[in-house]
């Protein structure tokens, strides 16, 4: 099990380093934006830990170019920022998730543990979902719409997959945070909807349709039509 942490403060880094390899990981950490970058597309990992501040490249520069190389490996971002406008741009370049500096071991390795089983091992009892032209298959963790693979992050096909499972249902906010990010997520964070926005840019740019409905007041759900 491999995680790639991509930090320049000496004492995170170790700090972490130290704790995952107690716990069983294969650690490797990158001091700088373009080390990190080359490692993270180098490298089979379970886990990105990516720090916003770097020097070589940006943080964010660093996720979104992990992105656009078709690389949908789990990444939780490290920010001194405590700005919903930091929060939300990486979230929109392709992170997983986000702490703000400064947080506790206990709290990132149950956001490392959650992202990674759910990357791994998530395995309803169905293996596929639909509605209209748009398919899930959950044995190999692809979606298609209209015949053309569509590439998702874990966390998007997680978000996906709980909206294909009834649809038609309406699914709260609330509903939609615990699922997938579980109790660690903070509830006052816009998460939710920079996801829904993500998904919906991926499968409805280009077709005739909107497959994911908001029900206002209420939440969202897929329309089988």
């Amino acid at each position: 099990m491999s995680v790639l942490i991509i930090e320049d403060d000496e004492a995170i880094a170790a700090m972490l380093k130290r704790g995952l390899e107690a716990e069983g990981y294969e650690v490797k950490v990158a001091r700088d934006g373009i080390v990190g970058l080359a490692s993270a597309l180098t490298r089979d990992n379970e886990l990105i830990i990516l720090d916003l501040k770097l020097p070589g490249a940006h943080g964010l520069d660093v996720c979104r170019e992990i992105r656009a190389r078709g690389n949908y490996t789990p990444i939780i971002m490290l920010t001194a920022l405590d700005t919903l406008e930091d929060k939300v741009e990486g979230l929109k370049v392709g992170a997983d998730d986000y702490l703000t500096k400064p947080f506790s071991f206990d709290e990132l390795l149950a956001r490392a543990n959650a992202h990674m089983r759910r990357s791994r091992d998530f395995r309803p009892s169905m293996n596929s979902a639909s509605a209209g032209d748009l398919s899930l298959d959950r044995e190999a963790i692809c979606v298609t719409r209209g015949g053309a693979m569509v590439q998702l992050t874990p966390t998007e096909f997680a978000t996906l997959e709980l909206l294909l499972a009834q649809p038609g249902k309406v699914f709260s906010r609330e509903a939609i945070r615990k699922a997938v990010w579980g109790d660690e997520m903070d509830p006052d964070t816009n998460v939710v909807d920079v996801y829904i926005g993500k998904l919906r840019r991926k499968l409805e740019e280009g077709f005739g349709s909107p497959l994911i409905h908001t029900v206002r007041g209420r939440g969202y759900r897929i329309i089988n039509n």
